[in-house]
Protein backbone atom coordinates (compact mmCIF):
# COMPACT_ATOMS: atom_id res chain seq x y z
CA UNK A 1 0.00 0.00 0.00
CA UNK A 2 3.04 2.25 -0.18
CA UNK A 3 1.70 3.90 -3.33
CA UNK A 4 -1.62 5.00 -1.79
CA UNK A 5 -2.31 8.33 -0.11
CA UNK A 6 -1.56 8.12 3.58
CA UNK A 7 -4.17 10.62 4.77
CA UNK A 8 -6.81 12.81 3.11
CA UNK A 9 -8.58 15.45 5.19
CA UNK A 10 -12.36 15.04 5.42
CA UNK A 11 -13.16 18.40 3.70
CA UNK A 12 -10.97 17.38 0.77
CA UNK A 13 -12.70 14.00 0.57
CA UNK A 14 -16.14 15.70 0.51
CA UNK A 15 -15.05 18.08 -2.26
CA UNK A 16 -13.71 15.14 -4.29
CA UNK A 17 -17.07 13.35 -3.96
CA UNK A 18 -19.00 16.45 -5.07
CA UNK A 19 -16.75 16.62 -8.14
CA UNK A 20 -17.55 12.98 -8.98
CA UNK A 21 -21.29 13.65 -8.64
CA UNK A 22 -21.62 17.13 -10.20
CA UNK A 23 -18.74 17.77 -12.62
CA UNK A 24 -19.28 17.42 -16.36
CA UNK A 25 -15.54 17.18 -17.00
CA UNK A 26 -14.97 13.42 -17.36
CA UNK A 27 -11.21 13.72 -16.98
CA UNK A 28 -11.62 15.79 -13.82
CA UNK A 29 -14.03 13.14 -12.47
CA UNK A 30 -11.51 10.37 -13.17
CA UNK A 31 -8.82 12.27 -11.30
CA UNK A 32 -11.14 12.78 -8.32
CA UNK A 33 -12.15 9.10 -8.30
CA UNK A 34 -8.51 8.03 -8.50
CA UNK A 35 -7.69 10.27 -5.57
CA UNK A 36 -10.51 8.79 -3.49
CA UNK A 37 -9.44 5.21 -4.27
CA UNK A 38 -5.86 6.02 -3.30
CA UNK A 39 -7.14 7.57 -0.07
CA UNK A 40 -8.99 4.26 0.61
CA UNK A 41 -5.64 2.43 0.56
CA UNK A 42 -5.94 1.11 -3.00
CA UNK A 43 -2.70 0.55 -4.89
CA UNK A 44 -1.85 2.47 -8.02
CA UNK A 45 -2.44 -0.64 -10.16
CA UNK A 46 -5.86 -1.32 -8.65
CA UNK A 47 -6.86 2.34 -8.94
CA UNK A 48 -5.79 2.39 -12.58
CA UNK A 49 -8.03 -0.61 -13.33
CA UNK A 50 -11.02 0.98 -11.57
CA UNK A 51 -10.85 4.35 -13.33
CA UNK A 52 -9.69 2.88 -16.67
CA UNK A 53 -6.41 4.81 -16.75
CA UNK A 54 -2.76 3.95 -17.17
CA UNK A 55 -0.65 3.35 -14.06
CA UNK A 56 1.62 6.20 -15.14
CA UNK A 57 -1.35 8.58 -15.22
CA UNK A 58 -2.49 7.56 -11.73
CA UNK A 59 1.04 7.96 -10.42
CA UNK A 60 1.29 11.41 -12.00
CA UNK A 61 -2.03 12.49 -10.44
CA UNK A 62 -0.90 11.28 -7.02
CA UNK A 63 2.36 13.22 -7.35
CA UNK A 64 0.52 16.39 -8.38
CA UNK A 65 -1.76 16.14 -5.38
CA UNK A 66 1.12 15.56 -2.99
CA UNK A 67 3.10 18.48 -4.43
CA UNK A 68 0.39 21.08 -5.09
CA UNK A 69 -2.69 19.86 -3.26
CA UNK A 70 -6.11 20.07 -4.91
CA UNK A 71 -4.93 22.82 -7.28
CA UNK A 72 -2.58 20.32 -8.94
CA UNK A 73 -5.58 18.34 -10.27
CA UNK A 74 -7.73 21.32 -11.30
CA UNK A 75 -8.92 21.20 -14.92
CA UNK A 76 -6.92 23.18 -17.47
CA UNK A 77 -8.70 25.64 -19.80
CA UNK A 78 -9.75 23.98 -23.05
CA UNK A 79 -9.52 25.24 -26.62
CA UNK A 80 -6.92 27.52 -28.14
CA UNK A 81 -4.69 29.57 -25.95
CA UNK A 82 -5.41 33.26 -25.55
CA UNK A 83 -4.76 35.35 -28.69
CA UNK A 84 -1.46 37.16 -28.20
CA UNK A 85 -2.10 39.89 -30.78
CA UNK A 86 -3.52 42.77 -28.79
CA UNK A 87 -4.02 46.40 -29.73
CA UNK A 88 -0.99 47.28 -27.63
CA UNK A 89 1.12 44.84 -29.64
CA UNK A 90 -0.11 46.33 -32.92
CA UNK A 91 0.71 49.87 -31.90
CA UNK A 92 4.11 48.94 -30.47
CA UNK A 93 5.09 46.95 -33.56
CA UNK A 94 4.12 49.85 -35.84
CA UNK A 95 6.19 52.19 -33.67
CA UNK A 96 9.23 49.89 -33.78
CA UNK A 97 9.04 49.62 -37.57
CA UNK A 98 9.41 53.39 -37.87
CA UNK A 99 13.05 53.01 -36.73
CA UNK A 100 15.89 50.86 -38.01
CA UNK A 101 17.58 48.01 -36.12
CA UNK A 102 20.61 50.29 -35.65
CA UNK A 103 18.45 52.55 -33.46
CA UNK A 104 18.11 49.62 -31.04
CA UNK A 105 21.82 48.77 -31.16
CA UNK A 106 21.72 45.85 -33.62
CA UNK A 107 23.97 45.20 -36.61
CA UNK A 108 21.23 44.39 -39.11
CA UNK A 109 20.25 47.05 -41.64
CA UNK A 110 16.75 45.61 -42.17
CA UNK A 111 14.19 44.17 -39.80
CA UNK A 112 13.53 40.45 -39.67
CA UNK A 113 10.51 38.92 -37.95
CA UNK A 114 12.80 37.21 -35.43
CA UNK A 115 14.56 40.45 -34.51
CA UNK A 116 11.23 42.27 -34.22
CA UNK A 117 9.97 39.61 -31.82
CA UNK A 118 13.18 39.93 -29.80
CA UNK A 119 12.91 43.73 -29.54
CA UNK A 120 9.23 43.52 -28.60
CA UNK A 121 10.10 41.21 -25.70
CA UNK A 122 13.34 42.80 -24.46
CA UNK A 123 12.43 46.46 -24.88
CA UNK A 124 8.66 46.53 -24.53
CA UNK A 125 7.94 43.38 -22.53
CA UNK A 126 5.59 41.89 -25.14
CA UNK A 127 6.29 38.22 -25.71
CA UNK A 128 5.31 37.03 -29.17
CA UNK A 129 6.65 34.43 -31.57
CA UNK A 130 8.46 35.45 -34.77
CA UNK A 131 5.91 33.59 -36.91
CA UNK A 132 3.12 35.62 -35.30
CA UNK A 133 4.98 38.83 -36.15
CA UNK A 134 5.41 37.64 -39.74
CA UNK A 135 1.67 37.01 -40.09
CA UNK A 136 0.79 40.28 -38.38
CA UNK A 137 2.90 42.55 -40.61
CA UNK A 138 0.61 42.32 -43.71
CA UNK A 139 -2.38 43.12 -41.50
CA UNK A 140 -0.63 46.31 -40.43
CA UNK A 141 -0.09 47.31 -44.05
CA UNK A 142 3.54 46.20 -44.39
CA UNK A 143 4.92 44.13 -47.28
CA UNK A 144 8.36 42.74 -48.13
CA UNK A 145 9.22 44.93 -51.12
CA UNK A 146 12.34 46.14 -52.82
CA UNK A 147 13.31 49.70 -51.91
CA UNK A 148 14.27 52.33 -54.46
CA UNK A 149 17.29 54.61 -54.22
CA UNK A 150 16.54 58.16 -53.21
CA UNK A 151 19.08 60.98 -53.38
CA UNK A 152 18.53 63.10 -50.29
CA UNK A 153 19.82 66.35 -51.77
CA UNK A 154 18.04 69.52 -52.79
CA UNK A 155 18.94 72.31 -55.14
CA UNK A 156 18.86 75.56 -53.10
CA UNK A 157 17.51 77.34 -56.20
CA UNK A 158 14.94 74.67 -57.02
CA UNK A 159 11.86 76.90 -56.64
CA UNK A 160 13.45 79.66 -58.69
CA UNK A 161 14.36 77.29 -61.53
CA UNK A 162 10.95 75.63 -61.54
CA UNK A 163 9.28 79.03 -61.79
CA UNK A 164 11.53 79.94 -64.71
CA UNK A 165 10.53 76.73 -66.53
CA UNK A 166 6.87 77.39 -65.82
CA UNK A 167 7.14 80.89 -67.26
CA UNK A 168 8.78 79.55 -70.40
CA UNK A 169 6.07 76.94 -70.90
CA UNK A 170 3.15 79.25 -70.17
CA UNK A 171 4.04 82.22 -72.36
CA UNK A 172 2.83 82.27 -75.96
CA UNK A 173 5.23 84.32 -78.05
CA UNK A 174 5.08 84.10 -81.82
CA UNK A 175 7.93 82.19 -83.46
CA UNK A 176 9.18 80.89 -80.10
CA UNK A 177 9.77 77.14 -79.79
CA UNK A 178 10.37 75.33 -76.48
CA UNK A 179 12.10 71.95 -76.22
CA UNK A 180 13.04 69.39 -73.60
CA UNK A 181 16.65 68.30 -74.26
CA UNK A 182 18.68 65.38 -72.94
CA UNK A 183 21.09 62.60 -73.91
CA UNK A 184 20.68 58.82 -73.80
CA UNK A 185 23.16 55.93 -73.64
CA UNK A 186 22.73 52.93 -75.93
CA UNK A 187 24.51 49.83 -74.60
CA UNK A 188 25.20 46.65 -76.53
CA UNK A 189 24.81 44.77 -73.25
CA UNK A 190 20.99 44.55 -72.97
CA UNK A 191 19.14 46.06 -70.07
CA UNK A 192 17.33 43.24 -68.28
CA UNK A 193 13.61 43.47 -67.64
CA UNK A 194 10.53 41.28 -67.17
CA UNK A 195 8.89 39.43 -70.07
CA UNK A 196 6.26 36.75 -70.56
CA UNK A 197 7.85 33.36 -69.86
CA UNK A 198 6.45 29.89 -69.08
CA UNK A 199 5.57 29.42 -65.44
CA UNK A 200 8.41 27.89 -63.44
CA UNK A 201 11.11 29.00 -65.90
CA UNK A 202 13.35 32.01 -65.96
CA UNK A 203 13.98 33.56 -69.35
CA UNK A 204 17.53 33.95 -70.64
CA UNK A 205 18.96 36.92 -72.53
CA UNK A 206 22.25 36.30 -74.34
CA UNK A 207 24.75 39.07 -73.70
CA UNK A 208 27.81 39.81 -75.86
CA UNK A 209 30.08 40.00 -72.82
CA UNK A 210 32.14 43.02 -73.87
CA UNK A 211 29.99 46.11 -73.84
CA UNK A 212 29.97 48.80 -76.54
CA UNK A 213 28.23 52.15 -76.30
CA UNK A 214 26.62 54.68 -78.58
CA UNK A 215 24.99 57.97 -77.64
CA UNK A 216 21.94 59.98 -78.63
CA UNK A 217 20.94 63.58 -78.04
CA UNK A 218 17.30 64.50 -78.48
CA UNK A 219 14.98 67.47 -78.31
CA UNK A 220 11.28 66.97 -77.60
CA UNK A 221 9.03 69.83 -78.66
CA UNK A 222 7.03 70.87 -75.59
CA UNK A 223 3.84 71.59 -77.57
CA UNK A 224 3.78 69.33 -80.63
CA UNK A 225 5.73 66.31 -79.35
CA UNK A 226 8.00 66.33 -82.41
CA UNK A 227 11.41 64.74 -81.79
CA UNK A 228 14.70 66.00 -83.24
CA UNK A 229 17.67 63.76 -82.57
CA UNK A 230 21.31 63.14 -83.46
CA UNK A 231 23.81 60.39 -82.69
CA UNK A 232 27.51 60.28 -81.93
CA UNK A 233 30.03 57.64 -80.75
CA UNK A 234 31.01 59.79 -77.76
CA UNK A 235 29.06 61.69 -75.15
CA UNK A 236 30.82 65.03 -75.34
CA UNK A 237 30.30 68.63 -76.46
CA UNK A 238 30.31 67.54 -80.11
CA UNK A 239 27.16 65.51 -79.50
CA UNK A 240 25.35 68.51 -78.02
CA UNK A 241 26.60 70.84 -80.74
CA UNK A 242 25.24 68.44 -83.39
CA UNK A 243 21.83 68.67 -81.75
CA UNK A 244 21.96 72.47 -81.69
CA UNK A 245 22.83 72.53 -85.38
CA UNK A 246 19.99 70.13 -86.16
CA UNK A 247 17.53 72.36 -84.27
CA UNK A 248 18.77 75.46 -86.08
CA UNK A 249 18.29 73.81 -89.49
CA UNK A 250 14.90 72.35 -88.61
CA UNK A 251 13.44 75.55 -87.13
CA UNK A 252 14.97 78.22 -89.36
CA UNK A 253 11.91 80.45 -89.13
CA UNK A 254 11.88 80.55 -85.34
CA UNK A 255 13.01 83.73 -83.67
CA UNK A 256 13.80 82.06 -80.35
CA UNK A 257 14.58 78.47 -79.41
CA UNK A 258 14.32 77.74 -75.67
CA UNK A 259 15.92 74.51 -74.40
CA UNK A 260 15.01 73.02 -71.01
CA UNK A 261 17.88 70.74 -69.98
CA UNK A 262 19.90 69.42 -67.07
CA UNK A 263 23.20 70.64 -65.69
CA UNK A 264 25.43 68.12 -67.46
CA UNK A 265 28.91 69.48 -68.13
CA UNK A 266 28.68 69.29 -71.93
CA UNK A 267 25.82 71.81 -71.84
CA UNK A 268 28.13 74.41 -70.29
CA UNK A 269 31.46 73.70 -71.98
CA UNK A 270 33.56 76.39 -73.67
CA UNK A 271 32.76 75.25 -77.25
CA UNK A 272 29.06 75.32 -76.43
CA UNK A 273 29.24 78.81 -74.89
CA UNK A 274 31.10 80.07 -77.96
CA UNK A 275 28.51 78.54 -80.28
CA UNK A 276 25.65 80.09 -78.28
CA UNK A 277 27.34 83.48 -78.44
CA UNK A 278 27.23 83.26 -82.22
CA UNK A 279 23.60 82.06 -82.18
CA UNK A 280 21.69 84.38 -79.83
CA UNK A 281 18.31 82.92 -80.81
CA UNK A 282 19.06 79.97 -78.49
CA UNK A 283 18.23 80.26 -74.77
CA UNK A 284 19.13 77.57 -72.21
CA UNK A 285 16.93 77.11 -69.15
CA UNK A 286 18.51 74.72 -66.65
CA UNK A 287 16.32 72.46 -64.54
CA UNK A 288 16.96 71.98 -60.79
CA UNK A 289 19.70 69.51 -59.93
CA UNK A 290 18.61 66.06 -58.74
CA UNK A 291 15.20 66.58 -60.43
CA UNK A 292 15.16 64.45 -63.61
CA UNK A 293 11.36 64.19 -63.51
CA UNK A 294 11.17 67.85 -64.64
CA UNK A 295 12.45 66.92 -68.09
CA UNK A 296 9.69 65.18 -70.08
CA UNK A 297 12.12 63.70 -72.59
CA UNK A 298 13.14 61.24 -69.86
CA UNK A 299 9.82 59.49 -70.58
CA UNK A 300 10.87 59.20 -74.21
CA UNK A 301 14.16 57.54 -73.27
CA UNK A 302 12.33 55.14 -70.94
CA UNK A 303 10.00 54.22 -73.79
CA UNK A 304 13.01 53.71 -76.03
CA UNK A 305 14.62 51.28 -73.59
CA UNK A 306 11.34 49.45 -72.91
CA UNK A 307 10.68 49.06 -76.63
CA UNK A 308 14.12 48.36 -78.11
CA UNK A 309 17.08 47.93 -75.77
CA UNK A 310 15.57 45.93 -72.89
CA UNK A 311 16.20 42.20 -73.35
CA UNK A 312 17.35 42.81 -76.94
CA UNK A 313 19.15 40.06 -78.86
CA UNK A 314 21.19 42.16 -81.28
CA UNK A 315 24.66 40.73 -81.90
CA UNK A 316 26.29 44.01 -82.91
CA UNK A 317 26.03 47.65 -81.96
CA UNK A 318 25.25 48.54 -85.56
CA UNK A 319 22.21 46.28 -85.58
CA UNK A 320 21.02 47.76 -82.30
CA UNK A 321 21.60 51.33 -83.55
CA UNK A 322 19.48 50.63 -86.63
CA UNK A 323 16.59 49.55 -84.42
CA UNK A 324 17.00 52.63 -82.25
CA UNK A 325 16.86 54.84 -85.38
CA UNK A 326 13.72 53.00 -86.52
CA UNK A 327 12.15 53.70 -83.14
CA UNK A 328 13.00 57.40 -83.28
CA UNK A 329 11.52 57.62 -86.77
CA UNK A 330 8.27 56.05 -85.55
CA UNK A 331 7.94 57.69 -82.14
CA UNK A 332 7.29 61.25 -83.29
CA UNK A 333 5.00 62.84 -82.20
CA UNK A 334 5.45 61.66 -78.65
CA UNK A 335 3.57 60.38 -76.72
CA UNK A 336 1.64 58.04 -78.98
CA UNK A 337 1.36 54.36 -79.95
CA UNK A 338 3.15 54.50 -83.29
CA UNK A 339 6.39 53.08 -81.87
CA UNK A 340 4.60 50.12 -80.25
CA UNK A 341 3.22 48.92 -83.60
CA UNK A 342 6.19 49.83 -85.79
CA UNK A 343 7.81 47.13 -87.94
CA UNK A 344 11.56 46.66 -88.18
CA UNK A 345 11.71 48.32 -91.58
CA UNK A 346 15.42 47.57 -91.92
Amino acid sequence: MGHSIEKMPRPVRRRRKRIVINSRDKDYVRRAQALLHLADRCSVSATARRVFAARSSVGRWRALYEDYGEAGLAPEPRGRSAWTVTEALRETLSHVLQDTPEAYGYLRSRWSSGLLALVLERVHGLRVHASTVRRLLPRLGFAWRRARPWLNRRDPRKSEKLQAIERVLSRRRPATEVFYVDEADIDLNPRIGPSWTPRGRQGRVITPGQNEKHYLAGALHARTGRVVWVEHPRKNSELFLRLLEALRRTYRAARELVLILDNYIIHKSVPVRQWLADNPKFTLVFQPTYSPWVNRIERLWKTLHDTVTRNHRCKSLRELAQRVIRFLEAVSPFPGIHHALASLGI
